[in-house]
């Protein structure tokens, strides 16, 4: 049989029973739909939170206190230095290190004139800003003061800053932390929500005044954000030997921002694939309808089979022909699912700009194969079923 031949029968075969090809059709462009969107939207999630991460810098590492540890209840209850300035004034005199945050945070009651709202206080140093590639909006960011001395000064975050003072200039203007008296000295630039994180309703001040308001004897954490010149496992080390030396054991954990994000980018990873599963179960019953149809019409064309073995069809090439018929059917269904993608995709842009949707062209053509290969899978049954007709017994049928 002849490719034109071959042609001409599956696209015959196929546009005979329209409606019935095209609701076969729906069954898998649901399915290639489901499984791209899904995937697309984990993928987006996947991208837009690494990037949140990466934000603050892949050469940074965060000194917590306590040590992780599996040795049993008795190691939780031995007493724990807590990380403390004098820890983080240590932490900046090492070689390759270029800003070091000592971190203290809390909540409390923030009170500008008649306005007031409860919200997150960060204490940190002068270099958090730099460390963290914040930008400041208006005025500056905290000074370069004694760290167990600062003055009490305050930096608003975006949100704050409007909602304390509205359009008017807040610098200069002093506010109540925690019932501490503060003088505004910068407004930082809009930096959006980190993992529900409101990053523009927080409020920055000097971390020994932030110590003092929670009445807390130690840091939460410290920042260290080092060269390029040096690797994070060395640089590790020598944080590790440090403050081994100052607190007389290893009381304390380190997390590199690169094992973070490695971790974090393979539980997306994993979740964006159990997600497109669930999106594949729709994919599944397109292939069952495929199936279910190829069957019904290898039957209704028995007589069919039979002229064609009378003719001197071979059984490969009965085979074949039942095969191409069920992949053109899922081809079609992959081209409508993509179809389904793009409306949905401009929907949603309309509806919701900040969903974060990631499409890669790979993806598309893999939808496309993915098709195939469902049609394929689906039709091998029926077409083996065909191919093994008696040419008599299908003749009689008629």
């Amino acid at each position: 049989m002849q490719l034109n031949d071959w042609l001409k029968w599956v696209f015959r075969a196929v546009t005979t029973s329209r409606l019935r090809s095209t609701l076969t059709a729906l069954g898998i462009a649901i399915g290639i739909a489901a499984v791209v969107l899904l995937t697309s939207i984990g993928e987006g999630i996947r991208v837009y939170l690494l990037e949140s991460f990466s934000q603050f810098g892949t050469h940074l590492i965060a000194v917590t206190p306590s040590k992780v540890s599996t040795h049993g209840v008795g190691s939780l209850l031995k007493s724990v230095r807590p990380l403390s300035l004098e820890d983080s004034q240590a932490l900046s005199r090492l070689r390759h290190v270029k800003q070091v945050v000592p971190i203290a945070q809390g909540t409390g009651k923030v009170e500008a004139g008649k306005f007031a709202r409860n919200t997150e206080v960060l204490g940190v140093g002068h270099q958090a800003a730099e460390a963290w590639r914040f930008r400041v909006a208006l005025g500056r960011f905290l000074p370069p003061d004694d760290p167990t001395k600062a003055r009490a000064y305050a930096v608003l975050g975006h949100k704050l800053r409007k909602e304390l003072f509205g359009t008017r200039n807040p610098l200069g203007q002093f506010i109540r932390v925690g019932g501490m008296r503060h003088r505004v000295i910068g407004v930082m630039e809009s930096k959006g929500q980190l993992l529900g994180f409101d990053l523009d309703d927080v409020v920055y001040i000097p971390t020994s005044r932030a110590l003092e308001l929670f009445n807390k004897e130690g840091l939460m954490e410290i920042d260290v954000v080092f060269s390029p010149a040096i690797t994070s496992k060395k640089m590790a080390q020598k944080i590790t030997h440090l403050l081994k030396q100052l607190h007389g054991r290893e009381d304390f954990t380190l997390f590199t921002q690169e094992d973070m994000l490695e971790t974090l980018d393979k539980i997306l990873t994993v979740i964006k694939f159990a997600i497109a599963a669930l999106g594949g179960i729709s994919l599944v019953v397109g292939g069952v309808g495929v199936l279910t149809i190829m069957t019904t019409s290898m039957r209704e064309r028995t007589p069919e089979i039979g002229l064609l073995c009378a003719l001197g069809t071979t059984q490969r090439e009965i085979l074949i022909l039942f095969l191409g018929e069920a992949i053109f059917l899922a081809l079609l269904g992959g081209v409508m699912g993509l179809l389904i993608v793009f409306l949905v995709f401009i929907v949603l842009q309309l509806a919701a700009p900040n969903l974060p949707l990631t499409f890669y062209p790979t993806y598309l053509l893999l939808s496309l194969l993915l098709s195939c290969g469902v049609g394929l899978l689906a039709g091998i049954a029926p077409a083996r079923m065909a191919a093994r007709q008696n040419p008599i017994e299908a003749l009689r049928a008629e």
